[in-house]
């Protein structure tokens, strides 16, 4: 039985924010677009829903209206006894605001923004894509089997489809996990981000990662804590547990109310081993564009989306080799030294002391807020930017070392 078929210039897959970017910038730019997301619109995502400068920037360049997200000011970044509340710097890259934007109304934000740009949605339905002689000519979704010059992978941590194209994350290469819920609380208009970089096991072993406060201004507050895969144990690591232990230290200081809901945890894919091939691109998630120091990637997936739309209105034909080299050249040099620091980390006694240095000064502070706030990449200026090229260098010649001696996990 012969399936018919339907035409687009581009076929995406997932709806999140990384799609819906793509969706938005090639709809407006007159391409026909039809996206596939498994869930229904209004769908909840699992995230901290912390927006940075430079995702609130992407969001201004797809005008999205930001009134219904809670506006932060800055971070507040704790290190065993040491804390600093730093304001998001003044630059003229990104907006020295960043926001707390619970998915469930992002994402619905985004998606309305891309139907009404023109593109095509259509919910509850799973898309894979389609195979022939190694190129990639569309997706087959239920009972559907859509042809697109341009397939655009946007599922999220890599699953089945990335088995398909061979774009699973990278086996040696470090991840995250990260569990989170939500709670009432009288500081829920906060303006500034709260991270805990001290964190320990129920043993009292330190862990590399982080808990977080994310005030959404709604009456209630995003905690959740992430952890790296480089440390000892990390299998045996529970997360509940560790989101518990994490919640009794802040409860007195943030007044919390119980959960609102049961904490629910995801995966941080951090690599990726091919993000292009003939007729598909891989962004966001998907791509494995999650900064290793913070867990957070909804500004690369914004950016990444807009670039693959952009490149394939200019010219088809090129799109997925051109994206590939310049999401390269902008990134790949920074989350190669966040996975290099990720093995570094792993051991407690390099752990300690540098959560300890990280905010020992303002200058330094800065530095790991930059870091921390994804406003580092390969253009970045000042002390930032030449902290992490001498960073790269350095954890490039110490990496045989890290990797022999890393943590088994």
């Amino acid at each position: 039985m012969n399936v018919p078929s339907t035409r687009v210039d581009v076929a995406i897959i997932g709806a999140g924010p990384a799609g819906t970017a793509a969706a938005i910038r090639a709809a407006r730019g007159g391409a026909k677009v039809m996206v596939f997301e498994k869930a229904a619109h209004g769908r909840d995502k699992v995230c901290g829903d912390g927006l940075t400068p430079r995702a609130v920037g992407a969001l201004n360049d797809l005008e999205i209206n930001l009134a219904d997200a809670h506006r932060i000011k800055g971070l507040r970044m704790i290190a065993g006894t040491k804390v600093r509340e730093l304001d998001w710097p003044k630059t003229g890259r990104f907006p020295d605001h960043g926001a707390v934007w619970p998915r469930r109304r992002l994402d619905a934000a985004l998606m309305d923004a891309a139907a009404e740009a023109g593109a095509e949605m259509v919910y509850e339905t799973e898309a894979l894509p389609i195979i022939d002689n190694g190129r990639v000519i569309g997706v087959e979704a239920g009972s559907r089997r859509v042809l697109a010059d341009l397939t655009i992978v946007a599922a999220g941590a890599q699953g089945a489809v990335a088995r398909m194209l061979g774009a699973d994350r990278v086996a040696d290469e470090p991840f995250g996990l990260a569990i989170r819920t939500y709670a009432a609380t009288p500081r829920h208009a906060d303006a500034h981000l709260e991270a805990c970089l001290s964190l320990k096991d129920k043993h009292g072993t330190a862990v590399p990662g982080y808990g977080w406060m994310f005030p959404a201004g709604d009456g209630t507050v995003n905690i959740g804590v992430g952890a790296l895969s480089t440390m000892k144990g990390f299998k045996k690591l529970n997360l509940n547990t560790l989101l518990e232990s994490y919640r009794g230290l802040v409860q007195d200081d943030w007044d919390l109310g119980p959960n609102e809901e049961r904490p629910r945890a995801w995966r941080l894919p951090m690599s990726s081993q091919r993000r292009h091939g003939p007729g598909w691109v891989a962004i966001g998630d998907a791509a494995g564009l999650i900064n290793p120091m913070n867990g957070e990637g909804i500004d690369y997936g914004l950016e990444s989306g807009m670039l693959a739309a952009d490149l394939f209105l200019d010219d088809p034909s090129t799109a997925p080799a051109r994206y590939d080299a310049i999401i390269g050249e902008r990134f790949d040099a920074f989350l190669r030294t966040g996975r290099r620091f990720s093995f570094l980390i792993g051991h407690p006694w390099i752990l300690r002391p540098g959560l300890q240095l990280s905010v020992s000064t303002n200058a330094i502070a800065n530095i790991t807020l930059a870091v921390m706030g994804n406003l580092v990449d390969n253009t970045t200026p000042g002390a930032a930017g030449r902290v992490m090229w001498l960073a790269d260098k350095g954890l490039g010649v110490a990496d045989p070392v890290l990797r022999k001696t890393r943590a088994k996990t």
